[in-house]
Parts: C-alpha cells; structure tokens; sequence
C-alpha cells in the first residue's frame, strides 16, 4: 500500500513540475499572438466608434485568445470551436433576448444553458461562447440595439481576426502548430511559400 501512494505521489510531483516549466519562446509567442489579436480589433474599433461604444470588443474575446494563442493544441481553440462556438451561442443568445426581453435573468440563464447544449450538438464546444450569448443579454443598450446584426460585428468579424492572428501568430516557429488538423495546416504551409 505504501508503495502504491509513493508511486502515486511521485507521478503527481512529476506531472505538476512538467506543467509548471517555463518556455520563454512559448510565451513570447503566445503574447505576441494575443496582443496584436486583440490590439487589431481594437484599432478597427476606435477608428469607426468612440470609446464608450466598443462594439467589437467583447469579453468573451478575452477568454479565446487564452485558448487559441495559450492552450492551442486543445480541441476547444480548434477554428471550427472558435467560429461555430461563437456563432451559435450569439445566435441563441440574440433569439432568447427577443423572446424574453423583460426577464434578464431568465433570457440570460437560458441563453448560457441552450448555447452549451447546441455547442454540444454541433461539435463546436468554445467555451468563451458561453459568455458570447449572455453578452448579448446583459449588455448595454447599444450591444442589444444591434438586434441579429450582433451575431455578424462584433462576434463574427472579431472571431475572425482572431483566427486569422492566431494561424499567423502560431506557425511562426517549428514547435507550434495551429490549427491541429492537417488539411488547415497544409494549406497554411503552402501559402507561407
């Protein structure tokens, strides 16, 4: 039994010190990716709107960079999560809010529920979407004004540009591969050429 608990612990220290090592070219990669991801959304969105009505940028954008420029081997940072997680859960979440207008917390709790269940459906489990439905809830009147156009700027448009940073930003060195599947990766490696 003792030996069954020091084999155990000495697997938990091992897999606790792996995780915690530090890869400076991995976090200058992932910064940079991140930064110029979320920094060119920005720009774009200060030259058309003033500060108090940052219409593409939302939080949820926030919570994908960690995955897509972070974790980027995790299925949830894939395009297909990123795009369709994104999608749909500001789809759900703009239909919900039109449904039950008065009832915040009723539109918002079913907004987060549905978009979880058709992410699951549909394969494309992102969990910053989650946030991406409930921003359309219980965000400010311009973000609710914009009705279905939400679901294309901010949500659409600002997904892109982070997919697009991202293929950029995680191919620059040998290590880092994004997005894993290799028919993307074969046609981002052609067009490098």
């Amino acid at each position: 039994m003792r030996k069954r608990i020091k084999r155990h612990l000495r697997t938990a220290r091992y897999i606790v010190y792996k995780e915690t090592l530090i890869d400076k070219k991995e976090h200058l990669w992932t910064f940079l990716g991140s930064f110029c991801g979320i920094a060119l959304i920005g720009l774009l969105n200060s030259k058309y709107f003033t500060a108090y009505d940052n219409l593409f940028l939302i939080g949820s954008f926030g919570a994908s960079s960690v995955l897509i420029y972070g974790i980027i081997n995790s299925p949830l940072a894939q395009p297909r999560n990123l795009i369709g997680g994104h999608f749909f859960c500001a789809l759900v979440g703009v239909t919900i809010h039109k449904l039950i207008p008065g009832e915040v917390w009723l539109s918002s709790a079913l907004s987060v529920s549905l978009s979880i269940v058709i992410m699951q459906i549909t394969k494309t489990l992102h969990p910053p979407g989650g946030a991406t439905a409930l921003i359309a809830n219980i965000g400010s009147a311009k973000i609710q004004s914009l009705g279905y156009l939400y679901v294309f700027s901010p949500v659409l448009s600002g997904a892109f540009i982070l997919l697009l940073v991202a293929i950029f930003f995680n191919n620059r060195t040998s290590h880092r591969t994004y997005p894993i599947n290799k028919k993307w990766f074969l046609v981002w490696r052609r067009y490098r050429r």
